[in-house]
């Protein structure tokens, strides 16, 4: 970034100050390379920045920016991570709603069923970065998959009854976001 004198800064030292969990939108725009934009700040858990760039101002920008990547996580799980979307060739809209409406459901069952079996079974490993191994999504969706084929393959119903019964939970357990 380059200040009013054209000296060049780190965009990290503006927030220097932003303590974990605070966040911070500059109501003017600053120089980054050629381009004056508004920048919004978020100090993570492991101090690294969360920065968030836009052209215009907007003071919920962090928050606008949270609810985005819930949804690219979600459309992430239903195309290329587990449901295979694209795959499906659909284009009459009425039947893209509803197929989404299905996969949606998929996805909430197979995103409760691998909360319930890291809290209650086997907990996923934790990387060196801090991230868990598998999402949780993904762990659902296999423990899901493996009872569905015990069903069908061997008549083995335990395994699908259990994940059966995390969708009639009346008020699940909830301990993170989606």
């Amino acid at each position: 970034m380059t200040n009013h004198l054209a000296k060049n800064h780190k965009i990290s030292d503006l927030f220097r100050h932003l303590q974990v969990g605070q966040t911070e939108c500059r109501k003017r725009r600053i120089w980054v390379g050629r381009v004056k934009l508004y920048i919004s700040a978020l100090r993570l858990e492991d101090g690294e920045l969360l920065l968030v760039v836009s052209r215009m101002f907007n003071a919920s920008a962090i928050r606008d920016y949270a609810l985005r990547w819930e949804i690219e996580t979600l459309f992430s799980c239903l195309k290329g991570r587990g449901f295979n979307l694209e795959n499906t060739r659909l284009t009459d809209p009425r039947r893209v709603k509803k197929l989404i409406a299905v996969l949606a459901i998929g996805f909430c069952w197979c995103y409760l069923t691998g909360e319930w079996q890291h809290d209650r079974k086997k907990t996923i490993k934790i990387k060196k970065h801090g991230r868990l191994s598998v999402s949780l999504f993904r762990y659902g969706l296999d423990y899901v998959q493996m009872a569905i084929l015990r069903l069908i393959g061997f008549g083995k119903k335990e395994e699908f009854k259990k994940v059966l019964a995390i969708l009639r939970k009346k008020k699940p357990d909830r301990t993170r976001a989606l």
